[in-house]
């Protein structure tokens, strides 16, 4: 983004872990039995992980070749844990409760053994501390899905241009194998370009997108010669798109309209959306695709880029209250590519024809996201974010980065059409 674009932006305060050592700690108590709960079960899983613990007094347990997991404030970091599981241990990070120089080794090492960290008879006492996700971040009020929206998408452009390319793309990129040394805007612009194809997007086409970002596909659209609807529900966003839109010349072939993708009207050749899905919640997901049906002219195509996980982990985890729900992507829920489908077969008369994973792609892409966060921390500060907000986001990125990486979560490219 260019200097000249830059503003000073309402933040929105995200909500924060008590910080330093809890209180009563020594007390006998809830507290104290969670705490000691959690530390019994920290202790056993590292015996069976390829990971080591370091003590504040210097003396490790677990393996030492691991990724390397260090307490600085034990009591407050397994009462964080006792209390609130995954949760708690991610807040025990933002407040330095326990520190690692490898965040990304220890993460892709849980993830990597996700299955063995609780014993299964232990497993279903997460309903004690999980309540699931809060109501008013998943009803089906449009207010609620903008709120969700200016939570993350609004935080602030010139935090997001910091760390992100010139094509200000916040999804994964699509890398060449064959070009080791390929900028992440060229691997941005053949993700957009996968998209744009799939959905049959050339001169002429009438384009609907369902999530604008920062413009990039609109505009990569309206260079093909297509005339382009975008709908976002960040007011930030909207703003900078159109900049951009006017920079790059083809601002007369594209209108940016804030707006919930379900007060869409009209008729569309080609509609894409890359990485909103993702927003939309699992109750709303026959809404959205019925949308897309109602839209597509006959013949016409649907381009989808969505991060995905398996069947067996959403079943088993759809209801759960996350650490990324509660401080990064609220009310938010990822689908399977089996939820998809059924999704499409239950509720439109489209199918997926094509198909593509990029998955491992996004793993780069978040390691680039996260290089340049961390390079640039004193610009990050410099406009108003603080240590517990720089460690949250380099938590938030380091923990996406092993997802992928670990093939706990994967992003497909999909081509629908109708059957």
């Amino acid at each position: 983004m260019s200097s000249t674009s830059r503003t000073t932006e309402p933040r929105r305060v995200v909500p924060r872990p008590a910080e330093g050592v809890w209180p009563n700690l020594q007390d006998p108590g809830e507290n104290w039995l969670r705490m000691r709960v959690a530390r019994a079960l920290v202790r056993a899983a590292v015996r069976r992980l390829p990971l080591h613990l370091v003590w504040p007094d210097g003396s490790v347990e677990g393996d030492p070749r691991g990724p390397e997991l260090r307490l600085i404030r034990p009591e407050a970091f397994f009462t964080r844990l006792g209390r609130q599981g995954l949760i708690g241990f991610g807040e025990g990070w933002m407040v330095g409760d326990w520190d690692s120089d490898d965040l990304v080794g220890v993460l892709r090492c849980l993830t990597d053994h996700v299955e063995q960290l609780v014993p299964r008879p232990l497993r279903n006492l997460r309903r004690v501390y999980d309540r699931g996700q809060p109501y008013e971040e998943v009803a089906a009020d449009a207010t609620v899905s903008r709120e969700n929206v200016h939570r993350h998408y609004d935080l602030s452009n010139d935090l997001f241009s910091l760390f992100l390319d010139e094509s200000m793309m916040y999804s994964a990129a699509w890398f060449d194998p064959a070009r080791p040394a390929e900028s992440l805007t060229d691997a941005q612009h053949r993700k957009v370009d996968g998209v744009l194809d799939l959905a049959g997007v050339r001169a002429g086409s009438r384009v609907l997108e369902i999530g604008t970002g920062w413009g990039e596909a609109a505009i990569r659209a309206a260079q093909r010669g297509a005339r382009v609807t975008t709908l976002t529900l960040s007011v930030e966003q909207a703003g900078l798109a159109r900049v951009r839109a006017e920079q790059a010349g083809v601002s007369d072939r594209i209108t940016i309209d804030v707006r919930d993708y379900r007060e869409a009207a009209g008729e569309y050749d080609s509609v894409i959306s890359i990485e909103m899905i993702e927003a939309v919640g699992e109750r709303f997901w026959p809404d959205y695709f019925a949308t897309v049906d109602r839209l597509l002219a006959p013949g016409g195509r649907f381009g989808l880029q969505s991060i995905t996980m398996p069947d067996h982990r959403l079943q088993a985890t759809k209801d759960n209250y996350t650490w990324i729900h509660k401080y990064i992507f609220p009310g938010g829920l990822i689908p399977s590519l089996e939820a998809i489908d059924a999704t499409l077969a239950g509720h439109t008369s489209m199918e997926v024809v094509e198909r593509r994973s990029i998955g491992l792609d996004y793993a780069e892409t978040l390691r680039r996201w996260r290089a340049t966060f961390l390079a640039r921390e004193p610009e990050v500060r410099a406009i108003g974010f603080d240590e517990t907000f720089v460690r949250m986001w380099d938590f938030y990125l380091a923990y996406s980065e092993a997802g992928f990486a670990a093939r706990y979560l994967d992003d497909f490219q999909l081509g629908i059409a109708r059957r």
